[in-house]
Parts: structure tokens; C-alpha cells; sequence
């Protein structure tokens, strides 16, 4: 099912000049000569499309900085002044809206704090309904694709119409090497939900780290996203907002020089038809993986009805080890991933489960209706 959603090109409502589109700037306005200094670095740079930067701060926990406030406002507009770049900034509330168009703020996004609530976000769109104004829309802290959809809808609901949404991982409670999980199954799940939706991409938030910037943003495009807000600051070690993640507007020039640019569309007519060709292929034997899994199942059915006549448990738990450690062991021999081999293995187990216990309770489920019936 696709999402109903109004909106125009990106390009109709951005200068996206030299690819691939970039939103930069430092993650916290902290002085007016730190703002403007860095706008300055990055406009020379003729890369950046527009100037990001925090003015409130949803902080975890209180007495940490939370934004300059509002005054951060008069910042962005004298950079915007002297630069020429629009200006881009996260709003919570009703009031920051009402605040930052005031002061003639270009571009508002909703942050992963605000997505994950629905009432805040009706909040904002409340406050945005009758405006024209670009609204990007960040993904939930936690990895909940509904939750990203429905805040995408609330606010095209309200008469924006220049939307986006940015990527920028999710919470997770396993360690890796992300500050935020990339998640990228997700992403694709909102892309082919809302093919014409434009998706950017935020490597900062998601890694954490500057140094894995460069890495998340190639998979990024190579994801066919359609560009990147990387967090830049003039002297990042001075920082006093997430220093780690941000990067000098030079440093941030490299990463962008060394991004492979790749086209989602086919051109070549003899690369075409060998892609149809080995397409074709895939669709063959994934049309034979389904057959052979239909099969399966019907067996299935089978040992069901065996352990219900014979009073055997459904969930075995010997059995399922052996399967798992034999064929995970069969599917790296033939250079498949275990971590890809055990999720399959599980979806499969999981249908198993389901199907031997609506076996097990197919009875139990009509006397307890007789009963009732006959009470």
C-alpha cells in the first residue's frame, strides 16, 4: 500500500546546485560569531544548499544545555544576511513555529524526540496549518515505521506540501559501533511506501563518531537518498553539543569529494537488458523459494496433527537448536551471512509455531464457544 501524500519536488523548494544536496551546519548555535563564523566556511565551500542549526535543545536529562533560545534566531538571520544561505532549525512546539517563522526561518524539522509523540506532533502541525513552509520530518527515536508515517501524514494534513523526511538511525539497546542504529530495512520501507517522498540522510546522528560520516553517507545515496544534513562546526573540540559527530566545513568538504555519485536510473540499453536478464533469474528461483516453502509448511500441518494425537509439545526445544546449528553451519559454507541465515531461520520457526498451535487449539477454541452457547 502506498501513502496518499500531497507534496511537490524537492527541487522546487531548495537549490539543490552541486550533488549531492547538503544541509550543514553546527548542532547548537552557541554565539552569534560561532554561527555566523561557520555559515561563512560553509558557504565558501559552494557545496551546502542551507544552514542547520539547534537554537532548543531537547536534552535527556535537566541542566544540561539545552539551546540558546531564541536569541539564536537574530544569529541566523544575520548569517543568512551575509551569506545567502537559507536557514533551517527543529521545532517542538507551537511556539517555536510561531517563533522561527517569525524571524523568517527557510526550512523547520520535526526531531526523533517530538516524531515519537503524536500529540506533539498534531501540536506542530496545528501551528503550521495556512503556512507555506518546508517541513522536514526526522524518524522516531525508536524503530517504529508507523510512528515516522503517521507524523509525515499529520503534517501534510495540515497544508505542507514541501515535506521530507530524514533518516537518522534509531535507538537501539545493542552496542555497535552506531551512536544510533541505521536500521536501513526501515528507510527503505518508508521509500517504498512514499516513492516521490524525498529522504535525507543524517550520518552525524546516526554515527555518533566523524570519522564513519563518510561511510553512512555513500550507503546513504547508494540507498538513492536524496541528500545528506551533516552536523559542521568551526572548531569542533570546543564544541558544547555532540563534539564527536561534527566535523570542520574542510573536513566536511573531503567527505563530499570522496561520495560516489550513482544514478537509480538506466540509460545504457545493454546494461538494462542484463540487469532484466539477471532479474528474470532472481524471480525464477524466488518464485521457487515461495513453492518450496508452501511445501514446508504443509508438512508442518502434518507434524502438528502428529503431536496433537500423539500429546507431544508443540515447541521442541533440542529440535530447534539442532536445525539451527546445522544449517547455519551449511549456509556459511555457502557464503551466507549468519546473522541473515538465523533471522530467516526464525521468521521461519516463528510461522511453524504459529501453525502447530492453531492445530493444538482448533477444538479446544469450539467447545469453549459451545460452551458459551449452551450456558
Amino acid at each position: 500500500m502506498k501513502l496518499n501524500l500531497n507534496i511537490q519536488p524537492l527541487s522546487s523548494w531548495i537549490k539543490t546546485g552541486s550533488e549531492p544536496l547538503l544541509i550543514a551546519g553546527p548542532c547548537s548555535a552557541e554565539t552569534e560569531d560561532q554561527l555566523v563564523a561557520t555559515a561563512h566556511l560553509l558557504a565558501k565551500t559552494g557545496r551546502v544548499s542551507a544552514l542547520r542549526a539547534g537554537i532548543w535543545k531537547p536534552r535527556t536529562r535537566p541542566g544540561e544545555f539545552e539551546g540558546i533560545g531564541s536569541i539564536g534566531l537574530e544569529w541566523l538571520k544575520r548569517a543568512k544576511e551575509e551569506t545567502g544561505l537559507p536557514t533551517a532549525v527543529e521545532v517542538a512546539t507551537a511556539k517555536h513555529v510561531e517563533e522561527a517563522l517569525k524571524a523568517g526561518v527557510d526550512i523547520l524539522w520535526v526531531g526523533a524526540r517530538s516524531t515519537v509523540n503524536p500529540f506533539t506532533v498534531q501540536e506542530i502541525a496545528d501551528a503550521l496549518r495556512g503556512v507555506d513552509v518546508p517541513v522536514m520530518v526526522k524518524n522516531p527515536v525508536n524503530p517504529d515505521l508507523s510512528l515516522w508515517v503517521g507524523a509525515l501524514e499529520r503534517i501534510n494534513n495540515a497544508g505542507i506540501t514541501k515535506l521530507a523526511a530524514i533518516h537518522r538511525g534509531f535507538s537501539s539497546h545493542e552496542k555497535s559501533a552506531f551512536r544510533n542504529e541505521p536500521m536501513w530495512d526501515l528507510a527503505i520501507g518508508l521509500k517504498t511506501l512514499a516513492p516521490e517522498l524525498p529522504l535525507i540522510n543524517d550520518p552525524s546522528h546516526i554515527t555518533g563518531n566523524r570519522d564513519l560520516i563518510g561511510y553512512i553517507s555513500q550507503k546513504a545515496l547508494d540507498l538513492d537518498m536524496q541528500g545528506l544534513m551533516i552536523e559542521s562546526h568551526i572548531d569542533p573540540t570546543v564544541a558544547w553539543t555532540d563534539a564527536k559527530q561534527q566535523v570542520t566545513p574542510d573536513a566536511l568538504v573531503e567527505i563530499i569529494k570522496h561520495l560516489t555519485l550513482r544514478k537509480p536510473e538506466i540509460r545504457n540499453s545493454e546494461v538494462k537488458d542484463k540487469l532484466e536478464e539477471l532479474r528474470n533469474q532472481i524471480d525464477k528461483i524466488d518464485d521457487l523459494v515461495i513453492q518450496k516453502m508452501a511445501e514446508r509448511m504443509k508438512i508442518v500441518e502434518q507434524i502438528g496433527n502428529y503431536k496433537k494425537d500423539n500429546n507431544i509439545t508443540i515447541l521442541q526445544v533440542n529440535r530447534w537448536d539442532e536445525i539451527l546449528n546445522k544449517r547455519t553451519n551449511y549456509a556459511k559454507a555457502l557464503k551466507l551471512s549468519t546473522e541473515f541465515t538465523e533471522k530467516l531461520l526464525e521468521l521461519i520457526h516463528a510461522e511453524s509455531i504459529r501453525k502447530q498451535t492453531e492445530i493444538m487449539n482448533k477444538d479446544e477454541a469450539g467447545q469453549a464457544a459451545d460452551k458459551l452457547t449452551h450456558a
